[in-house]
């Protein structure tokens, strides 16, 4: 298979960046729009190109997806240990190929009515481009060196897309909070590649991966602390992927990234940076599978597990509609977490790494079909927050059936999308871990309640009056919504199973119908709740808010873990830490090169007089030195 072309699929939106950006003063907006979308959708068809070619015509050879490479040498280090620079083809960099480019061409399509009219436009979609340079980059890397250049470049257009409104400054603490918390989640990361590399003599994802290689069979000959060095490399590797998917401790930049632009939350918290984490962890699925009896597989399936429920409850009590969805995000991530977290690597095993990367694609679907959805809302009415919504699905008839079918699939309701994927999770975690399944039936329900909750409260309930009377979006923001409408229905439909398996090799997954049934029934619950509660005005969400008390304020308040770290850092690392070296740096080591530089200022002072540049004084100086040298030698000599 030639792989050659898809060197253009990063490099167009790179170059329509730079475009953009070096001439954002000199191009009309509408004329940015326009190359934007054209640019993305080039590079769209090119990946679908991809994904055609790679999975139904050259990809498979003996009923086995080959691995296409095409990479050349761009640092040494020593003989056997170098950077490479290239395209990595498999099926689950193509399968990301196309989730990216998918949402992407969308949001792209989008933001040409959403954020008409704005004065930044055309630095809008030159931060759009960036960013999607930067996920096409990553999910193409050979190595782990490569993925985080690209992982770095993820982190800073984000930066830049979350604090687009830069004269608002909940949006600049914003990114400066993604951005900081990342920046601490990524020098784990870090430091996990450089402990690989040294130890491993290789960051090449083919080199790594070998299950009969050195890498995998050796990685217990060096240890530290009761786990081997290559344990201890890959769990700093998933802090990085905990920081970049939002998992629990390193949340909290999450929800606040809500503050930019709606076609940004669903760039970024649909399919492409928040997955990243979980790609990193099934782009180094064999490694983490094979060292040490998968040690740091268990810790991964207990943070997702974890992250999944916590988060679901957190998002039962979210006002802001958009904070209700991040939320939700970080706990669907949990579940690609948790899926990956109980996956075999051979038969029927496989199917929790297969389940995880079919939930990534189809999440990406109905995720960024919420969002859109979410945003054409806020656009018509003007406010994130449910108490300022109702009735409006008499105005949004578009909005209201898309947003509909996005809250079915992410419940988990035959036939959508969500219901096949989420089955799959399930069935892994039965057979591998009873208590982290149960913990997945448990968080289905929270998400049918909480979806429903904002369902009902935003289209029907009571109707609120309105400033302005509220209309549908225009065709540039209801397109995009009917064709990711469409993939969530359609998408839990593809065989995902004889695409991606962890050990290249197609299985067969089958529905477990009795396993279906209570994940079903468990979110219909939710569902049939979130009607009782929300479908009419009533007290009974107040009722029962205030029999939960003080839980309920918790989880209001996220736990307080945004206050947790602000005591953390301004209390203890500032104030007890910081301080005291900070005033001790200031009063000795500064003070001390203050002194000496006072007293030569002194010194100069006092003698500047020498250099007057007055002849007599040179002449008398000249003078009564010859005077004195000479007394010195007369009294001298008469001695």
């Amino acid at each position: 298979m030639n792989i050659s072309y898809t060197v253009l699929i990063p490099l167009i939106p790179l170059a329509v960046f730079l475009l953009l950006g070096l001439n954002s003063q000199k191009i009309k907006p509408a004329i940015s729009g326009y190359i934007g979308v054209l640019g993305l959708s080039v590079s769209a068809a090119l990946s679908f190109y991809t994904a055609y070619q790679y999975f139904l015509v050259d990809g498979k050879v003996d009923d086995v997806y080959q691995t296409f490479v095409n990479k050349s040498v761009w640092m040494n280090f020593t003989e056997t240990l170098h950077i490479d620079i290239g395209i990595l083809i498999d099926p689950i960099s193509v399968m990301m190929l196309v989730v990216v480019s998918t949402v992407s061409l969308m949001v792209h399509i989008y933001s040409r009515g959403y954020m008409k009219g704005d004065e930044g436009y055309t630095r809008f979609f030159a931060y759009l481009s960036l960013f999607t340079f930067s996920m096409y980059g990553l999910v193409l890397a050979t190595n782990l060196f490569q993925i985080y250049i690209f992982w770095e470049l993820v982190g800073v257009s984000s930066f830049l897309l979350i604090g687009y409104y830069y004269t608002k400054p909940s949006a600049v603490s914003a990114a400066k909070k993604a951005f900081i918390v990342t920046r601490f989640a990524d020098l784990g990361f870090l430091i996990g590649i450089l402990i690989m590399g040294y130890y491993a003599g290789s960051y090449d994802f083919e080199t790594l991966n070998n299950p009969e290689g050195s890498v995998i069979l050796n990685g217990a000959s060096t240890s530290f602390m009761g786990l081997s060095v290559i344990t201890w490399a890959l769990l700093l590797i998933f802090m990085g992927g905990a920081g970049k998917s939002a998992m629990f401790p390193l949340h909290i930049w999450l929800p606040d990234a809500m503050e930019g632009p709606t076609p940004v939350s669903a760039l970024i918290h649909a399919a492409t940076m928040v997955v990243a984490g979980v790609f990193l962890v099934a782009r180094l699925f064999p490694m983490f599978y094979f060292v040490e009896n998968g040690f740091a597989l268990n810790i991964v399936a207990y943070v997702g597990a974890f992250s999944a429920l916590f988060a679901a409850i957190i998002a039962i009590t979210q006002t802001d509609i958009k904070r209700v969805l991040a939320f939700s995000t970080m706990s669907q991530l949990g579940y690609m977490m948790l899926a990956l977290g109980v996956s075999g690597y051979d038969g029927h095993e496989g199917v929790g790494y297969m389940a995880s990367m079919f939930h990534l694609f189809t999440h990406a679907m109905f995720k960024a079909l919420l969002f859109l959805g979410a945003g054409s809302v806020i656009h018509a009415v003007h406010s994130n927050y449910l108490k300022d919504m109702g009735g409006l699905y008499k105005y949004m008839p578009i909005t209201n059936i898309t947003f509909l079918i996005a809250a079915l699939a992410i419940a988990g309701v035959p036939p959508f999308a969500g219901f096949w994927s989420k089955d799959e999770i399930l069935v892994a975690a039965f057979e591998h871990n009873k208590f982290i399944y149960y913990i997945g039936v448990f968080v289905a329900g929270l998400t049918a309640f909480y979806m429903f909750r904002i369902y009902f409260g935003i289209f029907w309930g009571k109707e609120k009056t309105y400033e302005h009377k509220p209309h549908e979006s225009p065709l540039s923001m209801t397109i995009p919504l009917m064709v990711l409408a469409l993939l969530s229905v359609v998408a839990g439909f593809i065989p995902f199973s004889e695409f991606i398996t962890p050990d290249k090799v197609g299985f067969e997954a089958h529905l477990n119908y009795p396993l279906a049934a209570i994940a079903t029934g468990v979110g219909l619950f939710g569902i049939f709740f979130a009607w009782i509660f929300y479908k009419n005005e009533n007290s009974l969400s107040d009722t029962y808010a205030k029999a939960f008390g003080p839980f309920y304020k918790w989880a209001s308040d996220k736990f307080y873990f945004d206050e947790i770290y602000l005591f953390i850092t301004k209390k203890i690392i500032f104030n007890l830490i910081s301080a005291p070296i900070a005033k001790f740096d200031k009063k000795y080591v500064d003070g001390t090169m203050e002194g000496i530089g006072n007293k030569t200022i002194l010194i100069s002072n006092k003698i500047k007089g020498i250099q007057s540049g007055k002849f007599q004084d040179y002449a008398f100086s000249f003078v009564m030195g010859a005077v004195i040298i000479a007394l010195v030698f007369i009294y001298l000599w008469t001695n």
